[in-house]
């Protein structure tokens, strides 16, 4: 592993010039070794940052490596040690460079940014630092304003200078091309002897956001909605002229330049990009050192938009100027770049043949970034439609938008159509094929009213009641759920456990052969996958639904690629200890024994014996599970989830969950707190449990569901109770 050099892969990423858009690929090769190649380290032989200022490309490429080496020792040399002494530099890079790979399967090193290094050439000099490496290069070329001809003329003269210094190339990709060139580009690639890949331009990995516009432009904010800053500015026009001809000049990501005294220019304008059938601009920049009339500020004030103005001194000129020389960054924190990024990698590079490139090392390793690629890329093979109840939420619609850009599932949020595709234009994001349904105006809802008045019937539930029910969009969406329009649902970022599962059990109900819904977390550390049950349902379970948990955690786990060996933990391990606490878990542990005997467990038994080779070889030697634990179950919440917390905390691990299990189709829950990132794999792993259901399952789960209602409302009755703990556990 990393612990060996020499089984290590090394890639270095190398341009001949400014503006090749060389971070998109190194960004894109990182995601790829991360996600399948172990421990995965990032190396910048020089570093372009100034004495006092931080290398702001290496510094998001470290936020996607798989392993935990700070900033400061993934630094070869600065330029200035390059422009004092070429050959002493190559040296120190040498050595610190193979300080990184020994802990390390696989290192992506990101060469210099053309900043005049001196002589020889820049990219010589790189490559001269890849040899010295043993590093093949994957050769970044700018396609913008090149023909195919001269393109390929150009690659010709840079592979041959790359070859003179006794540097491997392994790969050309061609980024920045014109779509219409692109079959031409690949046409005069076709007979260079390495594998070449032609991405196009995309705008947004160009464009500037508002916010790097506002900082090169020494500008404030004058009014907007700050969360919209980060939108990046596709276009930016000077507003000199009368105000019908500005409008009929406006298009999608605008952004408008005029004198603060235009009055009529600024509120033309706020009132447009609200307007139906206008594009939504992404800001307007007010310049001359002025500020509106005071009335003006209280109009714009009083119509209450979100479009973010920013306010500078320069005069227009200057303003114009700066603003057309400002080039957007794929830095840290730049979402929809890096996405923009990743999304352009992932569909024009084909894995296999970057696979033989790289030369993937093997590993047993599981990190959390191998394992949330391995999630994504499941949940895109068979693509599910998942019903986001959520429509209201902004972190909803940003990762709706990122669901769809890497074609993962199928949407359908919930929620005012018209509010919703507003907001997200003033987010910028492209929510083209998603399903938008507003529960007070769908045919469906009188439908549904229906079907669910009939399955409550014995409740005393009549039409009207049943209606109004259909008005909440948790029960709306599960009503989806239940008559096969969505293959399952993701709530709980505005709402309650509770409100999120309680419809299910009065609606979908249990799975066959569970009487106990609950959950699991899987704990992603940082070289293998955990599966933690309940952490966020049952406040104190029974023996037998601990029995349940445990079975249905190990099915959960095998489902997703872990291979399940259940430890149920408590206080002692073994016949060491006694008590009620400790006997519940034992007679759990015989239960499932007797009703899944294929399954290998163990308790009670502690979690250091459970998770540590060492401990168990002391406590428990004859083990099969003891020190291999994959599925570890608590004896209660309060264990569970403080537990789950305190290893998310401390040992720095991906907590991805809770995931629900016991319920017939998938409904899954989020925190109120969730991040965009939860949502995109709580999405993706919801997807996979529906597609684990065989149409002979979903059969089944159905006729079980309606046998007994009379039992189907205990149990209700009880996740009702569950998620109310479960809420206040995760400090809801």
């Amino acid at each position: 592993m990393g612990d060996d050099a020499a089984t290590s892969t090394s890639i270095y990423i190398a341009s001949a010039e400014g503006g090749t858009g060389k971070s998109t690929v190194a960004l894109g090769i990182l995601a790829f070794l991360s996600a399948t190649g172990g421990r995965v380290g990032v190396f910048r032989p020089i570093s372009r940052a100034a004495a006092g200022e931080r290398d702001y490309l290496l510094e998001m490429l470290i936020e996607h490596t798989s392993t935990d080496i700070g900033y400061d020792d993934c630094i070869g040399v600065t330029y200035d040690q390059v422009h004092a002494a070429p050959d002493a530099a190559i040296a120190e890079i040498v050595a610190r460079y193979h300080a990184v790979e020994s802990r390390c399967d696989s290192v992506v090193i990101i060469g210099s940014d053309y900043t005049d290094i001196g002589n020889p050439s820049e990219l010589s000099y790189n490559a001269r630092i890849a040899a010295n490496l043993s590093a093949p290069i994957i050769l970044a070329l700018k396609a913008a304003g090149r023909a195919p001809a001269e393109l390929r003329d150009t690659t010709d003269h840079l592979l041959t200078e790359i070859a003179a210094m006794h540097a491997t190339t392994a790969a050309v990709v061609a980024n920045r091309c014109d779509p219409a060139q692109m079959p031409a580009i690949q046409a005069a690639f076709l007979t260079l002897d390495v594998p070449t890949w032609c991405l196009p331009e995309d705008p947004v990995l160009v464009a500037p956001t508002m916010a790097e516009l506002k900082e090169a432009l020494d500008a404030s904010l004058f009014s907007g909605d700050p969360e919209l800053l980060d939108r990046e500015a596709l276009r930016v026009m000077v507003g000199g002229m009368t105000v019908e001809h500005i409008l009929e000049r406006l298009s999608e990501g605008t952004v408008v330049i005029a004198p603060a005294d235009r009055s009529d220019v600024l509120l033309a304008l706020v009132t447009a990009n609200a307007a139906q059938g206008f594009p939504r601009l992404s800001g307007i920049i007010l310049n001359g050192g002025l500020r509106p009339h005071p009335m003006i500020d209280a109009l714009v004030g009083g119509l209450e938009s979100t479009l973010p103005i920013i306010l500078c001194g320069h005069g227009t000129y200057d303003t114009a100027r700066t603003a057309a020389n400002t080039r957007g960054r794929v830095a840290a924190g730049s979402a929809r770049k890096i996405e923009a990024a990743l999304e352009l990698m992932d569909r024009h590079i084909d894995a296999e043949t970057l696979t033989r490139v790289l030369k993937v090392p093997t590993t047993e390793v599981m990190t959390p970034q191998m394992f949330e690629y391995g999630l994504i890329a499941r949940a895109r093979a068979d693509r599910r439609t998942i019903v986001l109840p959520e429509g209201d939420d902004d972190r909803i619609l940003r990762a709706a938008g990122r669901l769809l850009r890497r074609g993962v599932v199928n949407l359908i949020i919930l929620g005012d159509p018209g509010r919703i595709a507003r907001r997200a234009q003033d987010l910028g994001l492209d929510l083209d094929g998603v399903e938008l349904i507003d529960p007070a105006n769908s045919p469906l809802t009188d439908e549904f009213a229906r079907i669910y008045a009939e399955l409550r019937k014995h409740k005393g539930v009549d039409f009207d009641r049943a209606r109004e029910r259909m008005l909440d969009v948790s029960y709306f969406g599960t009503m989806l759920v239940h008559t096969g329009r969505a293959d399952g649902m993701v709530s709980g970022a505005a709402h309650t456990t509770a409100h999120t599962i309680r419809p299910a059990f009065e609606v979908i109900k249990t799975a066959p052969g569970v009487s106990t819904v609950s959950s699991v977390f899987f704990m992603c550390l940082a070289d293998k996958v955990l599966a933690y049950g309940d952490c966020a349902v049952v406040p104190d379970p029974t023996a037998e639904q601990l029995a349940d948990i445990a079975i249905s955690s190990a099915a959960t786990a095998a489902g997703f690629g872990i291979e399940p060996r259940v430890a149920l933990l408590s206080y002692s391990t073994g016949s060491s200890g006694s008590g009620a606490d400790v006997e519940k878990v034992r007679v759990a542990t015989e239960l499932v024994r007797e009703r899944a005997p294929e399954l290998l467990v163990e308790g009670p038994i502690q979690y250091d014996a459970a998770v540590d080779p060492s401990v168990a070889a002391t406590k428990m030697p004859d083990s099969p599970v003891a020190g291999r634990a994959t599925v570890l179950i608590f004896p209660d919440l309060n264990t569970g989830n403080n537990t789950y917390k305190a290893v998310q905390r401390s040992a720095g691990a991906v907590a991805i969950g809770p995931v629900l299990q016991g319920i017939a189709r998938p409904i899954n829950d989020l925190s109120r707190g969730a991040l965009v990132d939860d949502i995109v794999n709580t999405v993706a792993i919801t997807a996979i449990q529906a597609q684990n259901l065989t149409a002979q399952n979903l059969t089944a789960q159905n006729l079980a569901g309606r046998s007994d209602a009379e039992q189907a409302d205990a149990a209700a009755a009880g996740a009702e109770t569950a998620g109310t703990g479960a809420g206040e556990s995760n400090g809801e």
